[in-house]
């Protein structure tokens, strides 16, 4: 009887031991031939190896497997349905284009398991997923939670400095997902704006869009779309694509002569050492992050320090804080539920407060359609002198906007 009782002890041990030792396995899918998803992933991977240096998750270690969606809706889906089958991952992270999620959605639902979502901001990736999936938490804003954002923003550059006007507003947008939704975005923004409603009621008074094939998906001649709107003659020039757009566009936009007021760019990241080009000067920039953000952020330049140490480059995307943000966000939600049970760690994640290296506290709250929304509204960034300096919100400046768009001549 005694042997039979330690055997059972010795089995018992052995079998927590070896719960202990099976790692957490986190499954990511981002695009690494793009900036946004090669650094999102490094800075995944620093997330875990700070969290197992630190004792790992519930005593367990945390693996990250990342595949490579190469921007393609069929490859996304074909990664969801990997590693949950192959890979047999506990959660999904990740992620960047709204055309690629589309797809991916329905395999996820298949799959229900706890998603934890940085990119796609179209809101017709929130109508797919829908009301009802607990399941799924989405961190980026949604194309029009950006839209609004911005709207606030110029409002409020515009009462800080008079002289900025942006009653005439044009949108270059890539013809895709990403591109059409924020497209549908303004519009929706300038018919309230008629109206005398939302965040652009004071400060949009006509609106055009024009698409074009981005540079990322086979294209890269932006000259019909950029006479357009010189012709136009906007207040503000938005463009959203890619970062392969960002250079070729100012290079075309110095060819044909278009220096509009304000030459704002919208790709969900930058090419490395942009700021070094000439033409970078004065381009302002929607994003969730900027370095100068270190200077106010502890969370920030912990973050920063952390990424060039472990990698040897500056991150250059937002993405990379919002992919070490869906790390640590996760591991904060396991650590409070004690679990990786799927209903106590849904409770869980809906409770954190997570102090982030974006610059704010990421707390989750209802969006339009999903019960699960994190942040809710992007920054105003400016290059000036080689650097993203804050513009917008402006307890968080960092500098004075410059315009008008400085001219092609000398550069």
């Amino acid at each position: 009887m005694k042997k039979a009782i330690l055997l059972t002890l010795v089995l018992a041990v052995v079998a927590m031991m070896a719960v202990a030792a099976t790692p957490i396995k986190i499954g990511a899918v981002v695009p690494l031939g793009d900036i946004t998803g090669d650094q999102a992933a490094k800075a995944m991977r620093l997330a875990v190896a700070e969290i197992n240096a630190a004792g790992g998750l519930l005593g367990r270690p945390g693996e990250l497997i990342v595949i490579d969606d190469e921007l393609k809706p069929e490859k996304g889906a074909a990664a969801i349905e990997k590693l949950a089958t192959v890979d047999k991952v506990d959660f999904f992270v990740g992620g960047m284009g709204s055309s690629v999620h589309l797809a991916q959605i329905p395999v996820m639902k298949r799959y229900q398991k706890i998603t934890i979502w940085i990119g796609a901001a179209s809101y017709l990736c929130e109508n797919a997923v829908g009301p009802d999936a607990d399941w799924y938490f989405h961190l980026h804003p949604w194309d029009y939670q950006q839209g609004a954002s911005y709207g606030l923003g110029w409002t409020e550059l515009a009462e800080a400095y008079p002289e900025i006007r942006t009653d005439r507003i044009f949108l270059a947008y890539e013809e895709g997902g990403f591109g059409t939704a924020s497209h549908e975005s303004y519009v929706a923004l300038q018919r309230l704006a008629q109206q005398g409603e939302g965040a652009w009621a004071a400060i949009m008074n006509d609106y055009m869009g024009v698409s074009f094939k981005s540079a990322a998906l086979g294209g890269g001649d932006y000259r019909a779309m950029l006479q357009q709107a010189k012709t136009y003659n906007p207040d503000l020039f938005i463009w959203a694509g890619y970062d392969a757009d960002a250079l070729p566009m100012l290079q075309q936009a110095k060819e044909v002569g278009f220096a509009p007021e304000f030459f704002v760019g919208a790709p969900p990241g930058w090419p490395a050492h942009f700021g070094d080009s000439p033409l970078a000067e004065g381009v302002t920039l929607y994003g969730m992050w900027a370095p100068t953000i270190n200077k106010v952020s502890p969370a920030a330049e912990h973050f920063y320090n952390a990424y060039i140490e472990m990698f040897k480059e500056e991150p250059a995307t937002y993405f990379a804080p919002l992919g070490y943000t869906n790390i640590y966000f996760l591991a904060e939600g396991i650590k409070a539920a004690g679990t990786i049970d799927k209903a106590p760690l849904i409770n869980a994640l809906e409770k954190v407060e997570y102090a982030s290296p974006i610059g704010e506290v990421l707390k989750i709250a209802p969006s339009n359609v999903i019960k699960h929304q994190g942040f809710t509204a992007q920054k105003i960034l400016q290059w000036q002198g080689g650097e993203q300096q804050v513009i917008w919100p402006l307890e968080l400046k960092t500098a004075d906007p410059t315009f008008p768009f400085p001219s092609w001549e000398g550069r």
